[in-house]
Formats: structure tokens, C-alpha cells, sequence
């Protein structure tokens, strides 16, 4: 029996939002670390209601919309309108630990996909792109819609968050289950809107993960990289 398209399963996406993905994205806490430190994450509603936030309040409006950009720039060619979406997300990182997280993820996406020979990914190679713009590199290259692309990248924000959580809250994996089964319909409102955003109306509002991410650079004891 065929699938029919609308229902195939883009298994490269599986392989791109893997945790077995070397990208070193579980080393990294987008300011959570400092939260649960300062008691703002502290059981199973403070986590889900942070990490669905972000989401919704920081993802959406500013990586999402400008990650629908830069896939809209690769399929049309235009390397200009890519490296400027890309140029745009990159200032609107809040801390500079925000910053260099982006940064060293990228990097060490772009370095892996020109070691397979993504043309595009060889073509970028020592030149500075935010996770993003790798992550649509990637996605364009194994021909995985952009509307799917965006939900697996803001996939791996959440299941990287919840991943974080265990490690820092004594919450256990069952809980950590129930925010990612709850993030689903968050996702999708989260790329609905990314997808309507006008550019005047990008931007990034998460006040207190860019807080939690400063402040965190600071922090007595770590587990993440800051």
C-alpha cells in the first residue's frame, strides 16, 4: 500500500531533532539553570508554564518568524534575504550567553553538514550563522518542508528544556513526559503564529529568561555552559 504524500514521515527531520545530533545542545540550559536556582522553576506547573512560555513568548516571535524567513530565502535562492533573517536573529540574542550558545551550535551543525557534503553548509563555512539558519540548511537540503522543519526545531527547544529540568528540579520522567505531551498543541499555535508574524511585528518578549540567561554567566555553581 502507497502513503500518500500528505502522509509521509520526513525521517531525515527525525535524524535532525535526534539528541544524537552533535551539536553539543545538551550542554546548554537557555537560562533555566538560574530560574531553578532562584526558585522561579521549582515543580511541575513552574516548568511547564516557563517552558510552553518560551515557546509561545521568545521562539514564536522571533527565532520561528525569522526561521520561516530564511527557509522562504533558500528555496527562492536568495542569499541575501537568508543572511540578513539570519544577521536580524543574531541581534536579537539578550545575553551573551544566549549569544554564544547560538553560535557554537551553529558552527558545529554547519561543520558537520559540509563534512556531508551539504553544498549550501560548504558554501557558509567559517562564516557566523545562528543555529537557525543552519538547522534551515539542513532541513532544505534533505527537502523537509518548512513547516515541518519549524516544528521539530522548536521540538528540540522543548525537549532540550525538559532534558535540563530533570537534571536541575526533582521532577521525575513521567512529569517530564506530561510538558512535552502538552507542548504539542503549543508547537502549533507557536508556528501558526511565527508563520503570520509581519517583520514590524518581530521580536523577542521572554524579559525573564534573558534575566535568567545573564545572570546565569555569573551563577556560583553550574552545570551548563555559559
Amino acid at each position: 500500500m502507497t502513503t500518500p504524500p500528505d502522509e509521509m514521515i520526513p525521517l531525515h527531520l527525525l535524524r535532525l531533532v535526534s539528541p544524537s545530533l552533535p551539536v553539543g545542545a545538551f550542554s546548554y540550559s537557555r537560562g533555566l539553570e538560574y530560574a531553578a536556582e532562584a526558585g522561579w522553576v521549582h515543580d511541575e506547573p513552574s516548568a511547564k508554564t516557563w517552558i510552553h512560555g518560551t515557546l509561545e513568548n521568545s521562539f514564536a516571535v522571533l527565532d520561528g518568524a525569522l526561521f520561516w524567513r530564511m527557509s522562504e530565502a533558500l528555496a527562492r535562492d536568495d542569499a541575501e534575504a537568508f543572511l540578513h533573517a539570519d544577521a536580524w536573529l543574531s541581534a536579537g540574542r539578550e545575553s551573551r550567553e544566549l549569544q554564544l550558545e547560538d553560535r557554537r551550535m551553529g558552527e558545529a551543525l554547519l561543520r558537520l553538514l559540509a563534512d556531508l557534503e551539504v553544498p549550501q553548509a560548504q558554501l557558509y563555512l567559517g562564516r557566523p550563522l545562528t543555529y537557525p539558519a543552519a538547522f534551515a540548511i539542513a532541513a532544505h537540503h534533505w527537502n523537509v518542508s518548512p513547516a515541518a522543519a519549524l516544528k521539530g526545531l522548536m521540538w528540540t527547544i522543548a525537549e532540550g528544556q525538559v532534558a535540563a529540568l530533570l537534571r536541575l528540579v526533582k521532577l521525575g520522567h513521567t512529569a517530564g513526559q506530561r510538558i512535552l505531551i502538552d507542548a504539542v498543541p503549543v508547537i502549533e499555535r507557536a508556528v501558526a503564529t511565527a508563520r503570520s508574524l509581519e517583520d514590524d511585528e518581530i521580536g523577542n518578549v521572554s524579559v525573564a529568561m534573558a534575566m535568567a540567561s545573564a545572570w546565569h554567566e555569573t551563577q556560583y555553581s553550574r552545570l551548563f555552559r555559559s
